[in-house]
């Protein structure tokens, strides 16, 4: 820009919004950070299910000064990730509809409910249900209720 149009390189860094220190000094790769990003690759190679803190801390661990942002930064240049766990497959079985109550007493439910009082302490009530009628048969409750 600044040779075809011969304006000067302040106010080309000015147009493009470019600060001059960072046009005069652009930045450097350390030859570090090649060698630590193979090093880093290996790692997560060897170990799938490490991801960059605790390669961090391996690397520490063999005696490498190393931050946990620099090791993060060229973890994610070498586009590494833990892997995902496969899920374990479950075995698809028929759904069988539930059973559909004709008469009274035929199909009785259980179930517990619970509650606090004003003082905080839990109230448990277990509930037994009548499900053609929907009538509480039986609800009794207590502070605790032993199995």
């Amino acid at each position: 820009m600044m040779q075809g149009t011969r304006i000067s390189e302040r106010r080309a860094c000015a147009l493009l919004g470019l600060s001059r220190d960072s046009w005069r000094h652009p930045p450097k790769r350390d030859a570090r950070d090649a060698a630590l990003r193979e090093r880093i690759v290996t790692l997560a190679h060897e170990r799938r299910r490490f991801g960059y803190r605790r390669i961090a801390d391996l690397l520490r661990a063999q005696g490498q000064v190393i931050n946990d942002k620099r090791v993060y930064r060229l973890y994610t240049q070498a586009q590494l990730s833990v892997r995902k766990r496969r899920s374990a497959k479950r075995v698809k079985l028929d759904r069988v509809p539930l059973h559909r109550c004709s008469a009274i007493n035929e199909v009785w439910s259980m179930d517990f409910v619970s509650d606090s009082l004003a003082s905080g302490r839990r109230i448990k009530c277990p509930t037994v249900t009548n499900d053609f009628c929907h009538e509480c048969v039986e609800a009794a409750g207590d502070h605790g209720i032993g199995g």
